[in-house]
């Protein structure tokens, strides 16, 4: 197949699942397309079937903001006719559905039918596609979509909750490579951050304000009281000020370190032993199950999609959004002693194989062949 995917090319979760996406179905043989308005992050290397087209968006004195949704649908139709692209997948509803949708109706004036598969991801439904400014739109544009998916089942039932909606939504849950975060820790790094054996507690955001990532200083704060531990920041954002300046104010900052944006989780991640993530709301949490990937326990909220991912008492716990002194014992219970610890590492390994890579593409795979030539023939 030839599939054009569109997504942003940062560190959000919709960007590396999309990025991830494509690596797999090139793996599996398919003709990849990304169309962005740069390379993805986690798109580096050289790998075959894979092809990148980015969008070009001339600078005019007459436009305070460049029209990018419309540089964007017209690298859409360029790339599908140049291409004869089978179908786009987009993910991340704003602006990309609505793009989507502008460049199917100019293909349908050349005879062409393009199918569109819009992917929800979270925020661009909970958060900015409930602003009055782009509200209408985003219902739309994904109404008009030839199907639509979420990526998990709070996702779905929010979608329906915030817009009027007429067409099925497929949850596809979220994916991760197993075997590339089953990583043994390196032992050199280990002792660097940690040079006396302390426990490694870890957050990865992109530290804006529905993270919460005070409370992750909060947290840290109290486990510290109780044993010799280590805090490491992954990300960026624009709450990352107030978590260093907490971290001062409580007195911990010596032991919490902030190493900015990461391509390579699965090398931290081998030598965390804990993953804190106190978000407002996850319409699945990603994040999280990379840690459990790696086989690292999860202390969580209980907001959104999270409790499909952490099972409470398995593979971590839950506790309710803002309530510190819940999940701060949490925290101390797994981290009490080495059996306690090694228990929950191996319940969350065992648990993140369900969401394994492997078993997620072939749903994609089959919902493609719904609208490829080829296999709607042969159907």
């Amino acid at each position: 197949m030839k599939i054009g995917i569109v997504c942003y090319p940062t560190f959000g979760g919709s960007g590396v699942l999309a990025t991830e996406l494509g690596k797999a179905l090139a793996q599996q043989g398919h003709h990849v397309h990304f169309i962005t308005y740069q390379q993805p992050v986690r798109l580096s290397g050289f790998i075959p079937n894979i092809f990148y087209h980015e969008v070009q968006v001339p600078k005019y004195p007459l436009f305070d903001y460049p029209p990018y949704e419309t540089a964007l649908a017209s690298a859409m139709v360029d790339t599908i006719k140049n291409h004869d692209l089978d179908l786009l997948h987009v993910h991340y509803a704003i602006p990309h559905a609505s793009a989507a949708y502008m460049a199917k109706k100019i293909l349908e004036q050349e005879g062409r039918n393009i199918p569109v598969i819009t992917t929800l991801h979270g925020t661009d439904i909970t958060l900015v596609g409930k602003d009055k400014t782009y509200a209408p739109v985003v219902a739309f544009s994904i109404n008009q979509s030839d199907v639509i998916t979420a990526v998990s089942n709070n996702l779905r039932d929010e979608t329906y909750q915030n817009f009027p909606i007429e067409k099925n939504i497929e949850v596809i849950y979220n994916f991760v490579d197993v075997e590339r975060f089953r990583r043994k820790p390196i032992d050199a790094f280990r002792k660097v951050i940690s040079p006396n054996g302390e426990r490694i507690l870890l957050h990865a955001s992109n530290f804006r304000k529905v993270k919460r990532v005070q409370d992750v200083v909060k947290i840290f704060n109290e486990v510290r009281r109780e044993m010799p531990a280590k805090l490491l920041f992954v990300g960026d954002g624009p709450e990352r000020q107030m978590a260093e300046e907490l971290s001062r104010n409580l007195g911990v900052s010596e032991d919490v370190r902030f190493v900015g944006k990461q391509e390579q989780m699965e090398d931290i991640l081998a030598i965390a032993d804990l993953f804190l993530l106190t978000s407002d709301y996850e319409s699945f949490g990603l994040a999280a199950l990379e840690a459990m990937a790696a086989g690292v326990p999860v202390v969580s909220t209980n907001a959104g999609g999270l409790g499909e991912i952490n099972i409470n008492g398995k593979t971590g716990f839950m506790a309710d959004v803002g309530d510190v002194q819940t999940m701060s014992s949490q925290a101390i219970h797994i981290l009490s002693d080495d059996a306690t610890l090694q228990t929950f590492r191996d319940n969350a390994a065992a648990h993140a194989q369900l969401f394994d890579i492997k078993n997620i593409i072939p749903q994609y795979e089959i919902l493609y062949k719904r609208f490829c030539k080829q296999y709607v023939t042969e159907a």
